[in-house]
């Protein structure tokens, strides 16, 4: 944990001397040439394991044979690829064009001034587009990024052992019997003190009609009722053993794996766990799975949105080229490519009502992700984010392993999260 302080108090030094200016928008074109500029790119994301993007990028370099894009592919972890591109834009790389932002690195790059806002000749055609996924790419009412991949969480649950999925907490919470009769946890998340929890916890607290932040993000609002409710959730089913006590050390894939082994009657996970628990070798679970909205308090949840956005670079000497790659990014044709061979979400609206995508059994998800992003929403957004991401994660932590009390937990995470919104390490306790 001190590690991790360390690195969000550096990040929390590096942009305080910034906000004095986010009042005001900003503008100009940064340190980069003016959008007419053409020629070739380079395009930074994390590791492509589908090799999806790499046929993409071979399309795009058919059709502009003077202004290839070069793809640089970062490691899969996603520390490793924020530090890196964090090292570039403070060294004012031009090499660096476009590059693939997480939906919780947009407010901290934009009050940087390392992304072009997307306004005036650089703006792109939002309408097509998932709102949610637009509002992530947002920073104080202006786009900062082009939406390219998106992702909400649902509800994976035995077909063959639940006649209904549920709908509410409660309904979950009663058909639990079913699992214990089956010898078999019920339900599990993302609960290990690592992003995935703050995710998780998000969403409970959403759901039950709470937030992290103002909607100003000036301060935490996270010690109210609703919150507590929410996070009550949580702490509850670890208490009577709803969610297993394994569940603590659960990301996605080890939450991926219980439920493919059948060891789980509920997982919430993201999209991609579908067609793996359908084709896997090993799956025990195959045609007795289905997909439903994560339930909520009273009706369906709200998901947290993930997914990541294209940025350009203030520093790129090809603008033009790379304004046009981006929208290129978001075109039918990539969009629906990036669904169907590569398993990503995608950000256009219309895919989600496609009959032809929704007969696909491969896509037996689809139609469940379009209603899950449909009212899903952001983390909290901020520049300061990764200290507001380690108060979420050591308190929620500290309360599902028992250790606090859910009042003590939101308390100290308030404190500790208008710390970080202030410039100061997190309030200790």
């Amino acid at each position: 944990m001190c590690v991790r302080r360390l690195w969000w108090l550096a990040g929390i030094i590096a942009v305080s001397g910034l906000l004095v200016s986010c009042g005001r928008s900003v503008n100009g074109n940064g340190a980069g040439p003016d959008t007419g500029d053409r020629g070739p790119i380079t395009y930074v994301q994390g590791k492509d394991n589908t090799g999806v993007l790499k046929t993409i990028i071979a399309q795009w370099n058919s059709l502009h044979p003077d202004e290839k894009v070069t793809l640089k592919e970062q490691s899969d972890n996603a520390d490793e690829q924020h530090d890196d591109l964090v090292q570039h834009f403070r060294a004012k790389d031009p090499g660096y064009d476009v590059v693939g932002v997480d939906v919780i690195w947009t407010p901290e790059f934009a009050a940087q001034r390392w992304l072009e806002p997307l306004t005036g000749a650089f703006a792109v055609d939002t309408g097509p587009l998932l709102p949610a996924s637009v509002e992530a790419a947002s920073y104080r009412g202006t786009l900062y990024a082009a939406p390219g991949t998106t992702d909400g969480g649902m509800l994976y649950y035995r077909t063959d052992l639940v006649p209904k999925p549920p709908t509410t907490w409660a309904e979950l919470t009663a058909d639990c019997r079913i699992a214990r009769a089956h010898h078999i946890g019920c339900y599990a998340g993302q609960f290990a003190p690592y992003e995935g929890l703050t995710v998780n916890v998000s969403e409970a607290i959403y759901s039950a009609g709470g937030t992290i932040l103002t909607p100003d993000g000036s301060r935490a609002d996270v010690d109210t009722p609703h919150a507590a409710k929410g996070l009550s959730f949580l702490v509850d089913g670890f208490r009577t053993g709803d969610i297993p006590k394994e569940a603590l050390t659960f990301q996605e894939e080890q939450g991926r794996k219980a439920f493919e082994a059948g060891q789980l009657l509920f997982l919430r996970n993201w999209s991609y766990v579908y067609n793996l628990a359908a084709n896997d070798p090993t799956s025990r679970v195959k045609g007795k799975f289905a997909v439903t909205r994560e339930p909520g308090p009273s009706g369906p949840g709200v998901s947290t949105l993930g997914g990541h956005s294209l940025g350009l670079s203030v520093y790129s000497k090809h603008k033009a080229t790379a304004l046009d790659f981006m929208k290129f990014y978001e075109s039918p044709q990539i969009q629906r490519e990036l669904l169907v061979k590569g398993a990503y979400a995608p950000v256009l609206k219309s895919l989600y009502t496609d009959p032809k995508l929704l007969a696909d059994p491969a896509l037996g998800y689809l139609r469940t992700l379009g209603e899950s992003l449909a009212t899903a929403r952001t983390r909290p957004a901020t520049p300061f984010y990764p200290g507001v991401t380690s108060a979420v994660q050591e308190n929620a932590f500290a309360a599902l392993k028992g250790n606090l009390s859910v009042a003590q937990a939101l308390t100290y995470m308030q404190a500790q999260i208008n710390s970080a919104l202030h410039g100061y390490q997190g309030a200790s306790k």
